[in-house]
């Protein structure tokens, strides 16, 4: 299969990262559309890292997507350069390309769209992370074309 044939197929998990929780996406560069995967709710690194592998793992990611928090004017802040550590650990460990995307507002936004769904309490604290990751992870294909997926041209 040549590159720009594997490019559009390619499939891509997002990471709303957060101290104690990391929200995860998984989308599809063919349909792109993306979808909340799961939430992983360990604050130890090791344990974090062992539940993205087995991810990884599960479903064979091309790339990888990272929200990048940022101030409502755009600046950064503490969070940024964690999320950007973060992004820096994914590549280095599992050696996939590791993209970051502005994530002003998506959890803001994900916990708005639960809860206009009827989702409630610890449900809603729950599913939030990964609903964020969602977004992130959406506006990033409705952003980019299928060459952000092929690498540099």
């Amino acid at each position: 299969m040549d590159a720009i044939a594997r490019a559009s197929e390619a499939t891509v998990l997002a990471f709303d990262f957060g101290t104690r929780r990391i929200g995860v996406a998984l989308g599809n560069a063919l349909t792109r559309i993306a979808r909340p995967l799961t939430t992983i709710e360990r604050e130890a690194s090791a344990p974090r890292f062992d539940a993205i592998a087995a991810l990884i793992d599960e479903w064979r990611p091309d790339m990888l997507v990272v929200g990048r928090p940022l101030h409502a004017d755009g600046s950064e802040h503490e969070m940024t350069a964690r999320a950007e550590r973060f992004a820096r650990q994914l590549s280095g460990r599992f050696g996939l390309p590791v993209t970051c995307v502005d994530e002003r507002y998506t959890t803001l936004a994900a916990d708005g769209e639960l809860a206009a769904a009827g989702v409630r309490g610890g449900r809603r604290k729950a599913v939030r992370d990964a609903v964020a990751a969602q977004l992130i992870l959406q506006s990033w294909f409705d952003q980019t074309g299928h060459k952000d997926l092929r690498g540099p041209a």
